[in-house]
């Protein structure tokens, strides 16, 4: 079978005793970078040395067949740098080829920033959202909070510390600047450290500079009663703005929760 094994995002002490017995007893492990493998076995303590497989965003797709043949023999160990495999990392495209072959697939779960960050946020936990890395581009990464300006949900990103205060100023603008939010750095490891505050304030934290690996945990937006006149007022408004009459009709549906039909027919009949 295909094993997925969270590992350390930190802390060492995280590595679970399953997952030493499975890198101890492993013959073959898919890794997204092997030389990180290589490092983890020495500092388990770990004499086995399993065959190593990269397994990466740019090969995955030409590797999932051979690792499922190598699964209908014995166990392929498949492993991420940190966390949990497929998680805004490799393994998502062997798990569907194992699924669609009648390959199985099981996991050994343990760490998960995604988790682990939401927990201590100090924000709703009852329901959330993962987005992962949000665009690197300024206006493709505006476009993309701007999708989620109404979303309910609390929203768990994943950043980069060079791109993080941009982010940070982005969803001030497009979500609000008083929106509740915490950066989550360098989670489990010695120079953890959990920022809360509103974005305008984390924007503020940021501007010095902010070094590590981010997590970013976002408020969700409180529902606002939109009437259907002002959905429609809604619509036009950005179709002025050059949107397409459907796309408008649609991007006001999902945040009103008005049907998109009607208020697409709404807005033809009044331009008539």
């Amino acid at each position: 079978m295909i094993i997925l094994a969270a590992t350390p995002i930190g802390n060492l002490g995280d590595a679970s005793r399953r997952l030493v017995e499975a890198l101890e007893s492993a013959t073959v492990v898919a890794a997204e970078d092997t030389r990180t493998t290589q490092r983890l076995l020495v500092a388990l303590g770990v004499r086995n040395r399993p065959r190593l497989v990269a397994l990466h965003d740019h090969n995955e797709k030409q590797r999932a067949a051979e690792l499922i043949e190598l699964a209908r023999d014995g166990d392929v160990l498949l492993l991420s740098d940190a966390g949990m495999p497929t998680v805004s990392d490799p393994g998502y495209g062997v798990v569907a080829a194992a699924a669609a072959a009648g390959v199985a697939v099981t996991a050994i779960p343990g760490p998960s920033a995604v988790v682990t960050a939401l927990a201590v946020s100090g924000l709703p936990t009852d329901r959330f959202t993962f987005e992962g890395f949000l665009p690197r581009k300024p206006g493709e990464r505006r476009a993309a909070l701007a999708a989620l300006a109404r979303e309910p949900r609390t929203m768990v990103f994943f950043e980069s510390p060079a791109r993080v205060a941009a982010s940070l100023a982005d969803m001030a603008s497009s979500l609000g600047a008083d929106r509740r939010a915490a950066v989550c750095r360098e989670l489990t490891k010695l120079h953890e450290e959990i920022a809360r505050g509103s974005l305008a304030h984390l924007v503020a934290w940021a501007e010095g500079g902010v070094r590590g690996e981010i997590v970013v945990v976002v408020e969700g937006a409180t529902a606002v009663e939109v009437g259907f006149e002002a959905a429609v007022a809604q619509v036009q408004t950005l179709v002025a703005g050059g949107t397409r009459l459907k796309d408008a009709a649609a991007e006001v549906s999902g945040h009103t929760g008005h049907s998109s039909r009607e208020l697409y027919q709404a807005a033809l009949a009044a331009r008539g």
